[in-house]
């Protein structure tokens, strides 16, 4: 799994799995993303503040470290959310 090469721990994918399954905090999640593009997710800081309040959102403490390794799996994914393809191959990563 490509998420393991960058250091995520299954642990974390596991809880935010379980956590994500919440309708409301799944509403959360989706509010918070609403109008985020390509150019979004391969900007740094954009990224950092992402993960920092989706963090926030799912009650999950993140570490300076964690923070990083997350940053650094959506930069490297290369994600386009209007991509129906890029959003397949991201669920059949964590399913």
């Amino acid at each position: 799994m490509s998420w393991q090469k960058f250091g995520i721990r299954p642990e974390l994918v596991e809880r935010v799995k379980f956590k994500m399954k919440n309708p409301a905090t799944k509403d959360r999640i989706k509010a918070q993303l609403e109008g985020v593009n390509k150019y979004d997710l391969q900007d740094r800081a954009k990224v950092k503040r992402l993960v920092k309040s989706a963090g926030r959102i799912l009650n999950e403490p993140l570490t300076d470290v964690q923070e990083d390794q997350l940053v650094n799996f959506v930069i490297a994914q290369k994600i386009d959310p209007n991509n129906t393809l890029h959003l397949i191959r991201l669920w059949a990563m964590f399913r």
